[in-house]
C-alpha cells in the first residue's frame, strides 16, 4: 500500500473538531451533556466537515472513484478558507479529514 504523506501546513486547514471521533455523544446514556456541549462548539463550517468523514472514506477508499455529495460540500468549505486549500488535490483534502 502506497502511503502519502501530507504537508503539515494542509493538516491545520482541517478543524481540529474534524479529528474528534465521529460517534461522540451518540450513546443515549451519555448524549444529554457531551453532545449538546460538543454541537454548542462545532460551527456550520466545521460540521459539513464533519459529516464529510464517510465520504472522506469512501473516496479514498475507492481511489477517487466513489464522490460523495458530503465530501464534496467539505471541499468547497475548506477552498474557501485558504489558498493551500485550493490547491490542495482532492485525495490529499480527503486523507486530511480523516487524519488523526
Amino acid at each position: 500500500m502506497k502511503r502519502h504523506s501530507l504537508p503539515l501546513g494542509l493538516l491545520l486547514l482541517v478543524p481540529a473538531a474534524a479529528f474528534a471521533g465521529s460517534s461522540a455523544g451518540t450513546s443515549a446514556s451519555s448524549a444529554s451533556s457531551a453532545s449538546s456541549a460538543s454541537s454548542d462548539s462545532v460551527s456550520g463550517d466545521d460540521k459539513v466537515v464533519l459529516d464529510a468523514r464517510d465520504d472522506a472514506a469512501s473516496f479514498v477508499a475507492s481511489e477517487g472513484r466513489i464522490r460523495g455529495v458530503r465530501l464534496e460540500a467539505a471541499l468547497i468549505q475548506l477552498r474557501a478558507r485558504t489558498d493551500a486549500a485550493r490547491s490542495a488535490s482532492d485525495m490529499m483534502l480527503a486523507r486530511a479529514i480523516l487524519a488523526r
